[in-house]
């Protein structure tokens, strides 16, 4: 194709001095440009100004990226959050309906950490709000008295599952994955697949089992780690951003189809 499939790349708000911001980790737009070869756009939080179809007519794939803030739980009837926690409302009333807006149109969809979390409670799960203190789990978050390449280093096993996305893409059945997160599924929402447990049963992976466009099986994939780090030098986590990217290609291939058809 002439042109980079463009993909959206979900933003965070942040308040920095006296000024408003839409901003999203240079990580994400990096992998999304190098791995999944695409265009990255960052899609601000403006709930109130754009629908979902706004946002979703001009791309060709989304990636729900990580945030430090957390889903108000109140989206999934949980307990009020711990005194502190970080919260991003507007980024809330953006990429839920978005997400779903998302899987119905068929366009391609990958979830990174909140992401994958957005992901589930889109579809009517719910979280644990600190996964060390629910039951038999152990502690998933990051070190961060390490530096940055130490608290992004492989911390656990992650076992996949037969016969899902992951398992198709022909990484094998155990691979190594980082781990700097919180909160986790609690309970998946209907509808959707386990791709991938932790050795501690947590789920690490998932994907949208009813999320088809003609011809197959859209792509709607949410992952608990982060692929995005050093992707080009993982290949298990470059093999994800790939199959994305393919996606994005596919459909924006179609798109140009049916705007050169309808011209």
């Amino acid at each position: 194709m002439s042109r980079l499939p463009l993909i959206g790349v979900t933003a965070c708000s942040r308040q920095i001095g006296l000024h408003a911001y839409h901003i999203s980790g240079d990580k994400y737009v990096r992998a999304v440009a190098t791995a999944a070869r695409g265009l990255p756009v960052i899609v601000p939080l403006l709930p109130e100004l754009l629908s979902p179809s706004d946002i979703l007519d001009g791309l060709d794939g989304i990636l729900f990226t990580g945030s430090p803030s957390n889903v108000e739980p109140f989206h999934y009837s949980g307990p009020a959050s711990a005194p502190g926690t970080a919260h991003d409302p507007a980024r809330d009333a953006t990429t839920l309906p978005l997400i779903r807006a998302a899987v119905a149109a068929g366009i391609p969809v990958l979830g990174i950490c909140r992401g994958f979390q957005e992901m589930n409670v889109a579809f009517g799960g719910s979280l644990h709000q600190s996964v060390h203190e629910a039951g038999p789990f152990m502690d998933h978050r990051e070190d961060d008295s390490l530096p940055l390449e130490g608290q992004y280093a492989p911390s656990h096993p992650m076992h996949i599952q037969p016969g899902g996305v992951l398992a198709s893409l022909g990484l094998p059945s155990v691979i190594s994955v980082n781990s700097i997160h919180g909160q986790g599924v609690e309970r998946l929402a209907p509808g959707l697949h386990i791709e991938a447990l932790a050795p501690d049963g947590l789920i690490e992976a998932l994907s949208v089992k009813d999320a088809e466009i003609e011809g197959g099986q859209a792509f709607a994939l949410g992952v608990q780690w982060h692929p995005e780090w050093q992707v080009s030098s993982n290949p298990h986590y470059l093999a994800i951003f790939q199959a994305f990217g393919d996606a994005c290609r596919k459909r924006a291939i179609q798109r140009d189809a049916d705007a050169s058809n309808n011209a």
